[in-house]
């Protein structure tokens, strides 16, 4: 056999078995969407809107059901809005506080009024475990004040949240879901994740008075109004505040079932930055320096600032990489949002909407991510049922992330089924094994049920990851049925690495 002869054999050969290797490939892609379609269209969804996609790092897609259909993605927001913080601002970046004043200090006495000046902290005042507990954050500003030799303010405490401006939710949200504390909304100084608790019991007999109060935080200025009734066994808890940020106005509306149980009903609060100053100055006038009256931007318009604001000192939030971690494991909204309206300030100068959209579509650009096909994003944590976004368009996002520098922080942001959080109850009868291996962000409201993340290999490296995402809307199974056929939709990618 000559060289040449020699050389031309190992050619062929080499392309047989590629096209052998390239077959195989084809034969597994095509039984795992024939599996995957199967589930896809059993009963539990047949009526439901269907988009599902799952590729491999190099692009290649191994799974394509309507997988350019834009449907509603619920709290799958989250994966954007979260990863294109972390990559932009990068995973040490933490929100500041800023506590100031104006006017003179003379002989302890400010002539002047105290600044708590908002940088879009979400964690103030939180009782989630990851924020700095509220008496040691009023210990630090505290301690500005002293240190400033101001024993007596002879003037108000102002909160000051002006940074994010004056609208604190996306304008296309429901008006039952703006009273909730899932659509509190975002402000540049926040408290208690924005929430007002109320404690809720029923009547006596259908028709009665529901028993409810206002019970965390304090909030002397609000007139609440309450025209709500106990309702009949079984029909529930249908208790919803109505309320704006217009006037310190609101009502809870609804019925709440004789059978239920006493409860604490989370709600908005549309005046954290006046409930923050309320509170600061509680706390001041039990450690020694004496203040008599509060304000805020929008509240209480009855002071005036006495010359420039001289900052005193700063303190700090948790860092990003914690945010975005609790953000994803529980799913919280006034996290998410903030998020989005951080990347408008830090980007543009501005955390209105349309500037955080803007910067927003930067990074996403950044990333390698085609914006002008499969998304429509109307705010950051999937609450308006007007964000629209594609099952590829969710994988191609997730794929960019894989080149972000920060891209482990994200990764490790996302639950395994079975574990904390929002994926608690997912896959429990399958093996550890396979759960383990499973990043994803589940999104869930009325009718629509969707999971989107990663598939980690059993062995293996970044190339083979599994990215998938499956969205369902328009579906009127019920949430255990929709879970099981998600759940088996996972376990198929997970067997394939």
């Amino acid at each position: 056999m000559t060289h040449v002869e020699f050389t031309m054999n190992r050619i062929i050969t080499t392309i047989c078995l590629a096209a052998m290797f390239a077959g195989n490939i084809d034969a597994n892609a095509q039984d795992l969407q024939s599996r995957i379609e199967k589930l896809a269209f059993s009963d539990a969804a047949s009526q439901a809107a269907v988009s599902i996609c799952a590729i491999k790092t190099d692009g290649q897609k191994i799974v394509d059901i309507n997988s350019s259909m834009m449907l509603v993605p619920a709290s799958n927001m989250k994966l954007i809005s979260t990863g294109a913080a972390v990559h932009q601002l990068g995973p040490e970046f933490r929100f500041e506080t800023t506590i100031g004043h104006d006017g003179e200090i003379s002989e302890g006495v400010l002539n002047g009024n105290v600044y708590i000046i908002g940088g879009g902290d979400p964690t103030l005042g939180s009782t989630d475990s990851i924020a700095t507990p509220l008496e040691k954050v009023f210990s630090q500003w505290h301690a500005m004040l002293k240190n400033a030799g101001i024993s007596y303010i002879n003037g108000r405490i102002i909160g000051d949240g002006s940074c994010f401006g004056q609208t604190m939710e996306e304008p296309t949200w429901l008006m039952e879901d703006i009273g909730t504390y899932y659509g509190a909304g975002t402000t540049g100084l926040m408290f208690y994740e924005n929430m007002q608790s109320f404690r809720v019991s029923a009547g006596a007999y259908v028709g009665d008075s529901v028993n409810i109060t206002p019970s965390y935080p304090e909030t002397p200025w609000m007139d609440f109004r309450y025209n709500c009734t106990t309702g009949e066994n079984g029909t529930g808890d249908k208790l919803f505040l109505y309320t704006s940020d217009l006037a310190p106005i609101a009502e809870v509306r609804g019925t709440f079932g004789l059978d239920r149980g006493a409860k604490r009903l989370d709600c908005s609060n549309k005046f954290p930055e006046y409930t923050c100053a309320h509170y600061f100055k509680e706390y001041l006038n039990r450690n020694g320096i004496a203040c008599d009256s509060i304000g805020d931007f929008r509240l209480d318009r009855g002071w005036h600032r006495r010359g420039e604001i001289k900052e005193l000192g700063k303190t700090y939030s948790p860092q990003l990489r914690r945010i975005i971690f609790e953000t994803n494991y529980i799913s919280n909204n006034v996290f998410a949002e903030t998020l989005l309206r951080s990347l408008g300030r830090k980007m543009n100068g501005d955390a209105c909407y349309e500037s955080s959209y803007m910067a927003l579509d930067k990074v996403l650009t950044g990333l390698g991510v085609d914006t002008s096909r499969g998304a429509r994003i109307k705010d950051g944590s999937g609450l308006s049922r007007q964000n629209y976004i594609s099952s590829d368009f969710l994988c191609r996002f997730l794929l960019g992330m894989m080149d972000s520098p920060h891209f482990e922080h994200f990764a490790n942001s996302l639950p395994s089924p079975g574990s904390k959080g929002s994926m608690i109850y997912n896959m429990r009868k399958y093996s550890d094994d396979i759960k383990s291996r499973i990043k994803v962000k589940s999104g869930s409201m009325n009718g629509v049920r969707c999971y989107s993340g990663y598939v980690i290999p059993t062995d293996g490296g970044k190339e083979d990851v599994i990215i998938f995402s499956l969205m369902i809307n328009n579906c009127t199974s019920s949430t255990a049925q929709m879970r099981n056929l998600l759940d088996s939709i996972m376990a198929e990618l997970a067997k394939e690495n």
